[in-house]
């Protein structure tokens, strides 16, 4: 995904890989943040909504849900939850800090250029 995204930048500013600039240079010119760092924090926003939640409501029942069958063979896909976990500590984030919106967002937020 950061390939494209880094190959349409590069585009944008009418450069190519053979002039030798740094990925980091055309984000600060044009004042981008990682795509991956964006869906990061979309996640987590609403991981957080998800976990503001009451006990009764549809999208507690959905998280805890238990699928029947077997998976396919390979390697087993990343999970959500698991994907949330790696996000927390990458973020040095707990699941009590959610309780405090102001804080949770401002933590989350991407800072841009």
């Amino acid at each position: 995904m950061e390939v494209t995204e880094i190959r349409m930048l590069r585009w944008m500013c009418g450069h190519t890989r053979l002039d030798r600039i740094r990925n980091e240079v055309f984000r600060e010119r044009l004042g981008i943040v990682s795509v991956c760092e964006k869906i990061k924090e979309g996640r987590l926003r609403w991981y957080g909504h998800v976990k503001g939640r009451q006990e009764t409501a549809p999208v507690i029942a959905v998280e805890t849900l238990n699928v029947e069958g077997r998976r396919s063979r390979g390697r087993p896909k990343l999970t959500w939850e698991e994907r949330i976990r790696q996000d927390l500590l990458e973020l040095h984030l707990s699941e009590d800090m959610i309780h405090d919106r102001c804080s949770w967002r401002r933590r989350i937020k991407v800072k841009d250029f």
